[in-house]
């Protein structure tokens, strides 16, 4: 499954990541990578506890990137 996530550095340089779609499924890391990282674990906890507790799963996003000029 593809989660979009949302990821930003804050003023102290941490990485904080986010999933949009999974309402406050959010964890951090040091880096960019360890905070991808962390988003995947947090990601499988919460669609686990979903499976779990008989709520629905959201869907996984199909995207695409396009280039356009400017």
């Amino acid at each position: 499954m593809k989660y979009r996530i949302i990821l930003e550095q804050d003023e102290d340089g941490v990485f904080t990541a986010e999933c949009p779609s999974l309402p406050g499924c959010i964890s951090q890391g040091k880096n960019r990578s360890e905070a991808v990282k962390n988003i995947k674990d947090a990601i499988q906890g919460y669609l686990e506890s979903l499976k779990q507790h008989d709520e629905p799963i959201p869907p996984s996003i199909e995207e695409e990137l396009v280039e356009v000029n400017a």
